[in-house]
């Protein structure tokens, strides 16, 4: 990472308005790095030059100084060995990453795994199981820390030996959302909080597919878990293919819009997953370890409305007619299904048979 000495320059070129990203590269690889940059002011825009000087800066730039002499945090430069190897490879890489926790785990082989914020409870499990046999496997898992499915993959990767990093779309000293807020302290204590993002960054909607292009940059593949056709996912699936790597979708149900949008991904060529070993048979070097992925079988006596609900989600008035029972009957045999969390109510009224 860098020298304390060279953090100012970082910071004081990373936080002035109006450079971005690319024209800062592009100065890097005129003069080299940012103490030279600043030595020849006189080859940036006057408006540029100015504000580098101004209070508004100075004291971004002391704040983030204070914030990195804390424990466990780190400003990680296109400079720094520390630099993630695979975002180097992409057209767009940050010139920093505010980091909170474990930056060893920049270095390991990773898996982006991303889905629906408002993912089914089999899209949930699909996603904590998945993510927690890769972990096992030695794989890091990247997701966004939204709700839904990226935050059950990153509890899945906490669960293994491979951890989990978690890119946002803010400043890495604020979570969101909210709600959270727990699972964040968990990952700063065993994973990685990262972001491109100066502190103290709120959520704004155009942040997100630059956060999304991280989470794909970052990792040798990307898994779809349940996605809506117009989705983040679906574009954090395309960077992926923009970046060369490989992307893996889980099928669902036909009548499922969460499931559209895996589809359509497979449709273009993205690989069918049925099993976290049909990932790892794309990733040499990596295998299933053995009881990482509960069984799919029903092993409890399979209540007879369990084998008439099929894998798709179906509705009372269905489950009667296939069933011969009477309304009241089959509700009160789901309710207590449900309760027992083998059968999870959906919107609808439908209901979904929980493997």
């Amino acid at each position: 990472m860098a020298r304390d000495l060279d953090l100012e320059g970082w910071l004081r070129l990373t936080l002035v308005p109006g450079l971005g990203p690319a024209a800062l590269r592009a100065l890097m690889g005129r003069f080299g790095l940012p103490a030279q940059v600043l030595g020849h002011r006189e080859a940036l825009p006057p408006e540029v030059s100015r504000a580098m000087d101004s209070e508004l800066v100075s004291s971004a730039v002391a704040g983030a100084l204070d914030w990195l002499a804390q424990p466990g945090r780190a400003l990680v430069t296109l400079a720094d060995a520390e630099y993630p190897r695979l975002l180097l490879e992409i057209p767009d890489p940050p010139a920093v990453l505010y980091c909170r926790g474990r930056v060893e785990l920049l270095a390991q082989p990773s898996l982006a795994v991303v889905g629906s914020r408002n993912a089914t409870p089999q899209g949930l499990r699909d996603a904590e199981n998945f993510s927690r046999a890769f972990s096992a496997a030695g794989i890091t898992i990247v997701s966004g820390l939204a709700q839904g499915v990226d935050a059950a993959a990153h509890r899945g990767g906490l669960a293994g030996g491979g951890s989990t990093v978690a890119v946002m779309g803010t400043g890495v000293d604020r979570v969101y959302p909210q709600s959270n807020a727990a699972l964040a302290a968990d990952i700063e204590r065993d994973g990685l909080l990262l972001s491109e993002f100066p502190l103290g960054t709120r959520a704004l909607p155009h942040h997100f597919p630059r956060r999304n292009r991280l989470i794909s940059g970052l990792a040798r593949g990307c898994l779809v878990i349940e996605a809506a056709l117009a989705s983040g996912s679906l574009i954090t699936a395309r960077a992926a293919a923009d970046q060369g790597r490989d992307v893996f979708a889980l099928p669902g149900s036909i009548h499922s819009p969460l499931s559209k949008g895996c589809h359509a991904l497979i449709k273009s060529g993205a690989k069918l997953v049925e099993s976290a070993a049909d990932v790892l048979a794309e990733l040499p070097g990596y295998r299933l370890q053995t009881g990482t992925l509960p069984s799919t079988a029903d092993s409890d006596g399979a209540h007879p409305l369990l084998s008439q609900m099929g894998a798709d989600p179906v509705d009372v008035d269905s489950l009667c007619a296939r069933s011969g029972r009477a309304p009241a009957q089959v509700s009160a045999e789901l309710l207590t299904l449900e309760l027992a969390g083998r059968v999870a109510a959906l919107p609808g009224g439908l209901y979904q048979k929980l493997h």
